[in-house]
């Protein structure tokens, strides 16, 4: 069976994968140097972390193979059990599970943790792809968008109970995965723009936001009847715009914007009716509330929830040994390598752990402090390849099972990767989900593994309709 699987198996798939558990191993030893022989192959693996991590590669390498090996049959049938023993452990570990950082997330199995979010992503994609798989299914029903939704959201807001914000924030890779397989661009869109939102109404004040909605609203309608409206529009926009920066009048500037649109609205009511003017009118109200939405939901959070969002978001306002420390330490520690970096083991920064959950969160600091430029380039190059590889690997399969299996994993080593590094860098909010592969962390580990084993299961049978 073995000599089978290896003929079938797609070698570059493997390749790089064991390419990057291999560099997170020697990055989570770079992280450990100062307190190890480095010469002392039992001293090695005497450090906890250290022989901890080289067990779980074990382990995680091992149930690659078995559900590379195992007949396809066994994860279509198994989809929906699988899919309900994830829902069953992410209940359970808010009754039996052991509290860290502030997260109910985690099992406590002996002098061993495991997070069972990470099974649940893996469990979550077997089943959508074994729904979406099905025959005669649409995504252009109604019925199947809502269930479509529904298997990722449920578990998504279990996780949230724990609370686990970064965990849950990654499952909203499965949208990905519904667009590619017809789910309508509209909803998409709709999705991006409410997005782009909420986070405008966490940077700017509410009122400023709302404000450009009203303008914007006011230019499309004016467009609507006659192109001299804009040039009308346009100066009053100046004007208001002048006025409020010299005097900060910001509700004068809102209702005069409002009271143009109301009258753009008679005007239009007069000679094309009255639709386009309430249905422009709806979708403003609409915005403005996801606004003041955002705003009034972020000056109810806790402090340290505040903290994250300014962190990112803005970070003048944030204390520079506080809330700001791990972020201004990340920089540093990545800016410092230069371009060909201090070399392997010789990370000043790293060596002296000034920079807080280094072989977790910020594990991309490490590379980019003794690798340089170089190194974190490659690393980047070896996850988009790997990325870029799973979307052709999806593309080439015959039925829709192993395709849709295929971009979900696509997706969700995407958000990882992408989130990872651009937190590291103040590009992402800091919510703490581990770069793929190369974090220190069993259950990431072994959910990944078991992603690309499953994956390269399905592949080795793609002919299979």
């Amino acid at each position: 069976m073995a000599n089978a699987i290896g003929k079938k198996i797609d070698l570059i798939s493997v390749s790089l994968y064991f390419g990057l558990v291999l560099v997170g191993w020697l990055m989570i030893l770079s992280v450990e140097a100062d307190q190890i022989d480095l010469n002392s192959f039992s001293d090695i693996f005497s450090n906890n972390t250290v022989r901890s991590q080289s067990i779980w590669i074990l382990i995680s390498s091992a149930i690659f193979f078995v559900c590379a090996a195992l007949d396809r049959k066994f994860w279509i049938n198994l989809a929906y059990p699988l899919y309900a023993l994830g829902i069953i452990l992410l209940i359970g570990v808010l009754v039996f599970g052991v509290e860290i950082k502030g997260a109910k997330s985690w099992y406590r199995i002996a002098s061993f943790s495991l997070q069972p979010s990470e099974l649940a992503k893996v469990f979550t994609n077997l089943a959508l792809a074994g729904y979406l798989g099905s025959y005669s299914i649409s995504l252009k029903n109604v019925k199947t968008q809502a269930i479509s939704i529904g298997l990722f959201l449920f578990p998504m807001l279990i996780i949230l109970m724990q609370p686990d914000a970064g965990s849950a924030l990654v499952f909203f890779a499965f949208f990905i995965v519904l667009y590619r397989e017809g789910f309508p661009a509209n909803y998409l869109i709709t999705g991006v723009i409410t997005l782009i939102l909420l986070i405008l109404g966490l940077r700017f004040e509410a009122m400023s936001i709302i404000a450009i909605i009203s303008i914007a609203a006011s230019f499309f309608l004016a467009s609507q009847q006659n192109k001299r409206n804009i040039w009308f529009l346009l100066i009053i926009a100046i004007i208001t715009v002048v006025y409020f920066l010299f005097n900060n009048q910001m509700v004068f500037y809102l209702y005069g914007m409002l009271i143009v649109f109301l009258i753009l609205s008679i005007g239009h009511f007069s000679k094309k009716g009255i639709r386009l003017p309430l249905i422009t009118l709806f979708a403003g109200v609409i915005a403005s509330c996801v606004v003041y939405l955002a705003d009034f939901s972020f000056e109810n959070l806790k402090p340290h929830q505040k903290d994250r969002i300014n962190v990112w978001l803005n970070p003048s306002q944030c204390d520079p040994q506080g809330s700001l420390y791990n972020l201004n330490q990340s920089k540093l520690a990545i800016g410092s390598g230069g371009v060909k970096g201090k070399g392997i083991f010789h990370g000043d920064l790293t060596a002296g752990n000034h920079v807080p959950e280094q072989s977790t969160d910020f594990i991309f600091c490490t590379i980019g402090e003794e690798q340089g430029f170089i190194g974190s380039s490659g690393i980047i190059i070896l996850f988009i390849l790997l990325i870029l590889r799973i979307i052709k690997l999806a593309e080439r399969q015959k039925n829709s099972f192993s395709r849709v299996f295929a971009y979900g994993v696509a997706c969700i080593l995407f958000i990882h990767f992408f989130i990872n590094i651009g937190m590291t860098m103040g590009l992402a909010p800091v919510i703490g989900i581990p770069l793929p592969f190369i974090s220190k962390g069993g259950s990431s580990l072994l959910g990944f593994s078991m992603l690309m084993g499953i994956l390269m299961n399905l592949d080795r049978h793609r002919n299979r309709v």
